[in-house]
């Protein structure tokens, strides 16, 4: 930017004698620039502003992500599972052991978020130790995988759960496609921590 300084004359114009031109230098400052200018002037630097200071929230937030998420689905897989459970062991007691089935594979999908939460839990460090955005992120992103893939998983098997246990009263025959399918929707759990691991080891 190019501006004048003027000398004011006694009644605030420009005195007789000809205007002074400032010319820009490399750093976009005059020659005689005003210190206190200079000193305000905006500097970027990429690698300062990946260190920042709270670079290590983000990590602490995915190991957090990890844990509350599965276990939000592990508690709604269990609670739904019981539901059935109880209605079906009303009229077929001998049926209750063989149907807590849900209520186990459920439970193994905070098994998965306390893993991941714990992994990353051992890689944030302070800022001032070298953690910076960029592992903040990736750390971020892998808590919020395995968390979310954990809530989906918990809450298919509260459904099947619910709904197996009591077509497996009527119809035993249901029973190995009850498994089948409580199998596949906890592998979606198991892969959020497959991914998750990835991200928070990378």
């Amino acid at each position: 930017m190019i501006w004048e300084t003027w000398k004011n004359g006694p009644a605030g114009g420009p005195a007789d004698e000809e205007a002074e031109v400032e010319r820009p230098t490399a750093d976009g400052l005059g020659t005689g620039a005003d210190p206190y200018r200079a000193s305000h002037v905006m500097s970027y630097d990429l690698k300062t502003a990946e260190a920042a200071a709270y670079a290590p929230f983000f990590g602490y937030m995915g190991a957090a992500s990890a844990q509350i998420f599965t276990v939000l689905g592990a508690a709604y897989g269990t609670a739904k599972s019981a539901v059935g459970i109880c209605s079906m062991g009303v009229m077929r007691p001998e049926l209750i052991m063989k149907s807590v089935i849900p209520v186990i594979m459920a439970g193994i999908i905070g098994i998965y978020g306390l893993v991941v939460a714990m992994v990353l839990k051992g890689k944030v460090m302070a800022s001032s130790d070298g953690y910076n955005l960029n592992k903040g992120f990736a750390h971020l992103a892998a808590g919020l995988t395995c968390g979310l893939c954990g809530l989906g998983a918990g809450y298919a098997i509260g459904i099947v759960g619910d709904a197996g246990v009591r077509g497996t009263a009527q119809q035993p025959r249901l029973f190995v496609g009850m498994i089948l399918i409580l199998i596949f929707s906890e592998v979606l759990g198991l892969y959020g921590m497959i991914v998750a691991l990835i991200l928070g080891t990378s």
